[in-house]
Order: structure tokens, then C-alpha cells, then sequence
């Protein structure tokens, strides 16, 4: 379901790709309710390379920036090497989330213990391999 007649992913599976290395990165800063609290307010993303049906993938997301009550992670994708390809750059971007908590219409501030993981220069980084 991911690829196409092609043979190559459909471009939404960088989402995927971007938020299973995210869950590693809040979950490495001990972080469990993030994702019920954490919508993606704007997605961007360049394409650099096709994905091929059974290529193994390497996602690196990293906390660029922390606001009051939102946070945009940096990402690349990248297709290691095969057979056929090199290991090449697939995709790089910018996610911002925004700390909304359950019942609230907008972005509220961070949890101060939230703040303080999410900008203490340390395992601020999430890697994940497919």
C-alpha cells in the first residue's frame, strides 16, 4: 500500500517515516503524552530522491527551534545504498507542532519539564531505521 505500479513510496510516507523517529526522540526525553497534545500545525518538505518497495530508510528528526507553546523539528530521509541506488538524500523538512492540551481551542505553553527537556542541548535528537 505504500508504493505504487512503480515500484517507489508515495511522497506521504516521509510522514510516517518523520513521525515514527519523532516518537523516538520524545520518548528518549521521557516525554509519554506528547503526541495526544501535539498536532502538526505546518508541514514542509523537499524531495530529493525516490524510495524503492524494500529499501531500507534512515530518519533523523531534530528539535530546531522551541517557541512558547509550539516547537519545529528539522528532518532528512534518507534510502541507504542498494544493489541498484546509492544511499542518496530522499527527503528533508521542517514539522511545527503546537502544544494544544485536550479541551483547549489554541496553543497553550509548554509543560515547564516539557521546556526544560526539549532545550537541554542533550538527546535532542530522534533516529529511526525502516
Amino acid at each position: 500500500m505504500d508504493t505504487d505500479a512503480a515500484g517507489h513510496h508515495h511522497n506521504t510516507s516521509v510522514v510516517r517515516f518523520v513521525e515514527a523517529a519523532e516518537a523516538e526522540l520524545v520518548r528518549g526525553l521521557g516525554i509519554t503524552e506528547y503526541f495526544q497534545v501535539a498536532p502538526r500545525v505546518r508541514y514542509e518538505v523537499d524531495y530529493g530522491s525516490r524510495l524503492w518497495f524494500g529499501q531500507r530508510t534512515t530518519t533523523a528528526v531534530e528539535i530546531e527551534h522551541v517557541g512558547t507553546s509550539s516547537m519545529t523539528l528539522r528532518f532528512e530521509v534518507w534510502g541507504e545504498e542498494t544493489a541498484e541506488h546509492p544511499r542518496r538524500l530522499a527527503a528533508s523538512g521542517r514539522c511545527t507542532v503546537a502544544h494544544v492540551p485536550a479541551g483547549a481551542d489554541r496553543g497553550r505553553p509548554w509543560p515547564a519539564a516539557w521546556r526544560r527537556a526539549f532545550t537541554a542541548g542533550g538527546n535532542t535528537k530522534g533516529v529511526r531505521d525502516t
